[in-house]
């Protein structure tokens, strides 16, 4: 059951990074901190997984990026666009639909 479950977990989660992400991002951040912070806060993703899908969202115009090169190691930062922020504010109502819909279920069992 464990395996079976740690499948699911994750492919449950899969999607939510995306959210999570979008969120996070409302505030301008970098790729290493947006990584421990959503750690921290039960989003396990590994950079490996983090760092393609920052392109690829700022590819597809929902997030904006910036070099900031005044610190001693130059960062890139990203920020959710309005693009990003609109997708964000329609992904959060549908998340929270299918939380009503399914403990519309539950309770009807």
């Amino acid at each position: 059951m464990d395996e079976a479950k740690a499948l699911h977990v994750q492919e449950l989660r899969r999607g939510t990074v995306v959210l999570a992400c979008l969120v996070r991002l409302a505030t301008p951040d970098y790729g290493y901190a947006l990584l421990e912070t959503l750690n921290a806060r039960g989003f396990a993703v590994d950079a490996g997984t983090l760092y393609p899908l920052l392109r690829r969202l700022e590819k597809q115009g929902l997030l904006s990026s910036a070099w900031n090169t005044e610190d001693a190691r130059p960062r890139k930062f990203y920020t959710t666009s309005a693009l990003g922020q609109q997708l964000a504010a329609a992904l959060t109502a549908e998340w929270g639909d299918i939380d009503r819909s399914l403990r519309a279920l539950k309770e009807g069992e």
